[in-house]
């Protein structure tokens, strides 16, 4: 009899100190935590682990505290959708938030789809995310808080076409990467309407080392301006090498330049005169934002990027639409996300459309001498 009661209590004390009980509501949190967008998944983490420790101080939701539920997709889509079986049969969460890639949420929405659990992507521009690409249905259970690339690929062209005043460009595309592809073809959609003209498309393959074949290419076309559609890793790499072969003209890009790992790899003083588009700035003003830069800091000690700020938003979006469904029912979470409208965010007041997708501000950010800079804020 004492060694059970010893045995007991024993297990008692390790569930104590797991900080989480039955009675918790679990919310998955699956990030690029590892790979070649370790940066942008670990700071959507940290987002969102920062709103849900918010939301606990305050008595959490429906009178129960919210575990997190932190997996990794290592940054393959394949990792993304076996991450995404895990949290949605094994670990039971009520719903998921996370990821940046477009082709890791691509094959996890697909889970969450069977599975009936509701998926709320942070930064995955696609428009395949939340439209089934076969059906050309918008899928039930997948939702996004950021804005898709039609939108993003215009900004990036009207900026080229309209502030820099340029017209010949080359665009250079991972074409292992939906986001890269896709975006690429709504910049070029946008810059040759509006009287640019695209002189070459070259690819190149994610984790990619040496890309001076394609830039000689080129640069003996003369283009006026280059668009790279691509994440920070192999960007900074191009930035770099261009720069090393002469290449001078701007080069332009979208919202997966945004690491600190981009100045890192790249140089500052190769960054200098490129420009992408961004989901926010730090600089933004609004009482909003300066709250939140505040409190990330105080608990990060570092400064959130957009990466950081869409978790943040991505987690608050989610625990309202489980307070509105008075439920943890994942059909009555999907019903409430759907509903979602005019929900204040930092990035903006959260309206999710038709298709799952929120309408959102865009803003230009220029690197100057190793920091981001706001340009301008181009609304849809």
């Amino acid at each position: 009899m004492v060694a059970v009661l010893t045995a007991v209590l024993v297990m008692a004390g390790v569930l104590a100190g797991c900080g989480s009980s039955s009675n918790d509501i679990k919310i998955g949190l699956l990030n690029e935590m590892t790979g070649g967008n370790a940066t942008m998944g670990t700071s959507s983490a940290n987002g969102a682990k920062l709103a849900i420790k918010e939301a606990n101080a305050k008595g959490g939701v429906l009178s129960k505290q919210i575990q997190a539920v932190v997996a990794d997709n290592k940054s393959e889509p394949s990792e993304a959708a076996n991450a995404m079986t895990k949290l949605a049969t094994q670990d039971k969460v009520v719903a998921i938030t996370g990821m940046f890639a477009s082709s890791n949420a691509i094959a996890a929405s697909s889970v969450a789809e069977s599975a009936k659990v509701p998926f709320l992507a942070v930064g995955a521009t696609n428009p395949k995310v939340t439209v089934d690409e076969k059906t050309n249905k918008v899928k039930d259970y997948t939702f996004r808080v950021c804005f898709i690339d039609p939108f993003q690929g215009t900004v990036g062209a009207n900026f080229v076409l309209n502030t820099l005043k340029l017209k010949k460009a080359a665009m250079l595309v991972d074409s292992s990467s939906d986001y890269s592809k896709g975006l690429a073809a709504f910049f070029k959609d946008a810059f040759t309407k509006g009287g640019g003209e695209v002189l070459a498309e070259e690819a190149y393959l994610q984790k990619d080392q040496d890309f001076k074949t394609i830039l000689t290419k080129v640069k003996a076309l003369n283009v006026e301006v280059l668009y790279v559609p691509g994440y920070y890793e192999e960007v900074g790499k191009i930035v770099k090498q261009a720069r090393e072969l002469g290449i001078t003209i701007p080069i332009i890009g979208g919202d997966g330049w945004d690491s600190p790992k981009l100045v890192e790899i790249g140089t500052a003083a190769a960054l200098n005169n490129t420009y992408f588009t961004n989901h926010y700035s730090v600089d933004d003003t609004s009482e909003a934002s300066k709250a939140f830069v505040e409190a990330y800091k105080k608990e990060y000690g570092q400064a959130p990027d957009a990466m950081a700020v869409l978790g943040y938003d991505a987690a608050n979006v989610l625990i309202d639409a489980i307070k509105r469904a008075n439920s943890t029912e994942p059909a009555k979470i999907r019903e409430a996300l759907a509903a979602t409208k005019d929900f204040p965010t930092v990035t903006g007041s959260t309206t999710l459309n038709a298709t799952h997708d929120a309408v959102k501000n865009a803003v230009i950010i220029e690197m100057k001498d190793g920091k981001q800079m706001y340009k301008a804020t181009v609304k849809p």
